[in-house]
């Protein structure tokens, strides 16, 4: 699949630039006024923060999330990785089936994780199709895990070669993906390794933005209502109520999906593995043992991993530190090295 522009595209950059220019032209302009120094203070940082913004977009659509090499085959040899996914197959039976259910039931709806999750399959409704066969209890499921024993070496099927750890392959670009995320409709790409930083950074100023944005429109009302402006306000009115019917359901949605991508990356998760390890930790429960994510490494550790070793460039674009993709940290890796120095 090409990347570049499509219609939900279109759609995210009509929404950019009308918000921005009511915000900067409208908001500010009849707050403040474009020639005072509040005024002009509040339309540089608001374009900043919208560059930033526009920029990281543009680099989430652009960026190749990551391509899995024609020549990569896993050494099951190297000392240097202790521990190699595996595909194991699991037929679920009936009665097993409840147990998976159990994970939709009136007390998982309390779950805060589960709220994250079900509001950001609202704005990103194309998740679905990747995480099919994982929610399919009729299915076999395919549970990717270091800690399972037994299987074969991940290989895909579709594009005839073997898929190193965290990648999957994404239907809709018809290739297998690093760390696959998820793909996502609204920048025509997947979420994967190379581009998983830029995309949640777009998120981040994304919502500074709404935020902002909602801020400054709602004390343009109230200036307007006090100064006796509301003849003059009527001018703006289709204005103030498109911005209003944007930015609020942007603003709530953009949050929960920033939410939900902070607790994935305190984690060390993806958006399919966290779906992959319910199934895994109902299978370790089964056996009588307790499922640990393998690639949990701490919750900072997890940080500096996703968005660099210096909290000053967790909010810049750039992803020099993420390596190639092919090998990631696990918790095991300390306990390996800790049994070969005794």
């Amino acid at each position: 699949m090409k990347r570049g522009f499509s219609f939900s595209v279109t759609v995210v950059v009509s929404a950019i630039v009308f918000i921005y220019f009511c915000t900067v032209f409208v908001f500010i302009d009849r707050w403040f006024g474009l020639m005072t120094s509040p005024g002009i203070m509040n339309a540089v940082a608001f374009t900043g923060v919208a560059f930033m913004c526009v920029l990281n977009y543009a680099y989430a659509i652009l960026a190749d999330p990551g391509r899995v090499p024609s020549s990569f085959m896993p050494d099951i040899e190297d000392p240097e990785v202790p521990i190699h996914e595996i595909k194991r197959k699991v037929r679920l039976k009936k009665k097993k089936e409840r147990k998976i259910a159990d994970f939709y039931s009136l007390p998982c709806l309390l779950r805060f994780d589960f709220w994250f999750f079900f509001f950001w399959l609202i704005i990103n409704e194309s998740v679905i199709l990747e995480l099919r066969h994982l929610c399919n209890v009729d299915a076999p499921a395919i549970i990717d895990s270091p800690l399972t024993t037994g299987g074969d070496l991940r290989f895909c099927q579709k594009c005839s070669c073997f898929k190193p750890p965290r990648a999957h392959h994404c239907r809709v670009c018809k290739r297998c993906i690093l760390r696959m995320d998820h793909h996502c409709n609204w920048i025509n790409n997947c979420v994967g390794h190379a581009n998983y930083k830029v995309f949640f950074v777009f998120v981040v100023y994304a919502v500074i933005a709404c935020i902002y944005s909602l801020i400054l429109l709602v004390g343009s009302l109230t200036n307007d209502s006090q100064n006796d402006k509301q003849h003059s306000a009527d001018t703006f009115r289709v204005a103030y109520v498109i911005s209003g019917l944007l930015l609020v359901p942007l603003s709530v949605a953009l949050s929960v999906l920033l939410g939900w991508h902070i607790y994935l990356i305190l984690q060390n998760k993806t958006t399919i593995e966290y779906h992959e390890g319910v199934r895994a930790m109902w299978l370790a429960e089964k056996g009588g043992t307790v499922y640990k994510h393998p690639y949990d490494i701490g919750a900072y550790e997890n940080l500096t991993t996703v968005l660099g070793p210096s909290i000053f460039c967790w909010i810049c674009p750039f992803s020099r530190h993420i390596g190639n993709g092919l090998r990631f940290r696990t918790a095991y890796d300390r306990v390996s090295t800790s049994s070969t120095s005794k």
